[in-house]
């Protein structure tokens, strides 16, 4: 047997489904890196357009189909991981229009479409993709209905506009919400995923375990928060707020790494001095383990390890949002007594490396003697008097401290600090560089000091006897005045368009941070304390399971009802056709639900002949439901008017069998 072909698409289902599908793809796009967002974008519109008009050959839709191919793994270097496969996914989502022309296309095009928003909770978890992947869902749901209309060839069901197959959605979509969040709150969490998913091809910028000359130019662009912080008290100064994270001690000549065998090693002993600052850290997903503080923590957090140089590392990579409470104070000596290996270690310089430099700082030493601290301001006041900031700096040669010092002259925190410990080292001082955040911006909405991933930092510390570890940041030596790319520099009026617009991107951060606390930082072991204000201190999994049982089916028990509820009385038509048959029952006329109407109205006119207003309506009714083009909407409310209006005579009633 031949199978029926799809019937053909006609403009506004094609609209609806071009539309939905492309509210899907908008998420997906703002999550994956510029150029291939763009360009896929840019080729779903000109596919779009093209074939409304047009039948794309097989040819072409193979060529194009390559194209994007190519595009997705050159812009993601042939990496493997989530972030290839969503841009492929997008990609051939935006090319899939191009077979758009009978109903069966349409519900593949939506089908389809609805794994973008999925896709895109793989990438960004925040409430802006959620609110637009629930559009895009919705507006599916809603085209996926205009196709339907389509099919049944209903003149009644396709005179409902769009708002009111927009409303029946919404209405659905309220149906499921209680299994929803019964899912969300109850359902047992598990503290990692069940499935394998692999970290994704384009890292997330964060803190690294090495530093070389040029590689944070595209962190220290990065605007978006790496850490949100609250102190439950007294703030330090924001020029007080360093924030610890890796300390790099190995230098190779261009770069500079950590010494791992350091993190077996118990902290380093110190005191703390006053005041002891008690703050909640909130740190956004990296690719990394690094777990920064404010200088000095006192311990480290459940789930994180401190190493000897009081950085600290977390058990997994902080692949998803995390939040520890912790306590630091500043410290009045660090690592009093350093032992020889570890002096050794902060002293060590490659050789053949910089040579005017380790030149300069042995003369230093001549000069100053066994005076240490003398050393250290003199290179603090060479870099205030003749140094300048700035993030363009060229790319560094073999003599890459020699460059800067004696020639360049200007650069950024990588480049100070750097300089700053071959200096020292050659010196004779034990040093190190140590990377983190400085300073912070304040939310006057929430109360609460964002850390952005452009305030990472690079600083030296060097060890004096006596003191031990001492912090001296010489980026911070360098004159204001002398200061490039800073805000000042910018153009007054846009300086005082970023102004205006501050309580607008401030309420917004607010607003971030209450859904990472109320969804995302919901974990297992929050939900473990859910009833904690009922008195129940924690649930164990079994409990949960019951718990979510129980109100999960409540909740579907209540979705079944209203959806059969809809069912019955959602078209007044039919809603009215059975309220006349249950009129017609009371004189034991009553249609049976097997009978078909013209059966039953037969039956009516052999007991009762003068019917023939019944016989009328019911015509008109089987014309409504059963015919194609039974008529427009306003003659399906005529029909429902009448059906309402219609009263069986009384006086007719049959007689009674005896």
């Amino acid at each position: 047997m031949a199978e029926r072909p799809s019937p053909p698409l006609d403009a506004g289902s094609r609209a609806w489904s071009l539309a939905a599908s492309a509210v899907c793809l908008v998420p997906l796009l703002l999550q994956l890196p510029g150029r291939a967002g763009i360009g896929i974008g840019t080729l779903a519109l000109l596919v779009a357009a093209v074939s409304w008009r047009f039948r794309v050959p097989g040819w072409l839709r193979l060529l194009l189909a390559l194209a994007l191919i190519g595009l997705v793994l050159s812009t993601s270097r042939f990496a493997f991981g989530r972030d290839t496969g969503c841009a492929m996914l997008a990609a051939m989502l935006a090319l899939k229009p191009v077979e758009l022309f009978t109903l069966r296309d349409g519900r593949s095009l939506l089908g389809f479409a609805l794994f973008a928003p999925f896709a895109t909770f793989l990438l960004d978890q925040g409430p802006l993709s959620l609110l637009l992947g629930l559009g895009g869902a919705a507006l599916v749901l809603a085209a996926l209905l205009r196709l339907a209309e389509l099919e049944s060839a209903s003149p009644a069901a396709t005179a409902p506009g769009p708002w009111r197959r927009l409303a029946t959605v919404a209405r659905l979509m309220a149906v499921g919400l209680p299994l929803a969040l019964a899912a969300f709150w109850l359902f047992p969490r598990i503290g990692t995923p069940l499935w394998g998913v692999p970290e994704r091809a384009v890292a997330r910028p964060g803190l690294s375990d090495t530093m070389t000359p040029g590689e944070w130019i595209d962190l220290l662009g990065d605007d978006s928060p790496a850490l949100r912080v609250q102190f439950l008290g007294a703030a330090p100064p924001r020029e007080q707020m360093y924030w610890r994270g890796p300390v790099l001690v190995h230098y190779d000549g261009r770069s500079w790494t950590r010494a791992d065998w350091l993190d077996g090693l118990p902290p380093a002993e110190a005191t703390h001095g006053t005041p002891v600052w008690e703050y909640e850290v909130e740190a956004e997903p990296t690719d990394r383990r690094h777990v920064v503080a404010l200088e000095l923590p006192l311990a480290a957090p459940e789930g994180v390890r401190m190493a000897h140089d009081y950085s600290m590392s977390a058990e997994r990579p902080l692949s998803s949002l995390r939040r520890w409470r912790m306590r630091s104070a500043p410290p009045r000596t660090l690592e009093p007594e350093l032992a020889p290996m570890h002096r050794g270690l902060a002293l060590r310089l490659p050789e053949g490396f910089n040579p005017r430099a380790v030149a300069l700082a042995r003369q230093w030493r001549q000069e100053a003697g066994a005076d240490d601290a003398a050393i250290v301001r003199r290179m603090l006041e060479w870099i205030r008097g003749e140094f300048v900031y700035t993030l363009a700096t060229p790319l560094a040669g073999r003599h890459a401290v020699d460059e800067f010092l004696f020639e360049q002259q200007q650069g950024y925190c990588e480049h100070y600090s750097s300089a700053f410990v071959v200096m020292m080292r050659a010196a004779g001082i034990p040093a190190r560089v140590v990377t983190g955040y400085v300073g912070g911006y304040y939310n006057r909405f929430g109360d609460y000091w964002v850390v952005r991933r452009m305030d990472a930092h690079a600083w030296a510390e060097v060890w004096l006897a006596g003191r031990g570890w001492v912090r001296v940041d010489p980026t911070a030596a360098v004159a204001p005045e002398r200061i490039y790319d800073t805000v000042d520099d910018l153009p007054q009026g846009g300086f005082d368009s970023l102004v205006r617009m501050r309580p607008v991107t401030d309420f917004g951060d607010w607003m971030r941070r209450g859904w990472n606390d109320f969804v995302l930082g919901f974990d297992a072991a929050r939900q473990q304390r859910l009833l904690q204000p009922l008195g129940i201190d924690r649930l164990s999994p079994s409990q949960l399971i019951v718990l979510f049982s129980a109100l999960g089916g409540a909740a579907l028990a209540w979705m079944l009802w209203l959806v059969a509820r809809g069912e019955r009385e959602r078209d007044p038509v039919l809603r009215a056709w059975r309220r006349l048959g249950t009129r017609y029952a009371r004189l034991g006329l009553g249609r049976e639900p097997h009978e078909p109407a013209g059966r039953w109205v037969s039956r009516v006119l052999a007991a009762r002949p003068g019917a023939t207003r019944l016989a009328a309506l019911s015509a008109r009714f089987e014309r409504w439901r059963y015919a194609a083009g039974g008529g427009d909407a306003g003659s399906a409310r005529a029909l429902a008017r009448e059906l309402l209006a219609h009263r069986p005579d009384r006086m007719q009633a049959p007689e009674k069998s005896r």
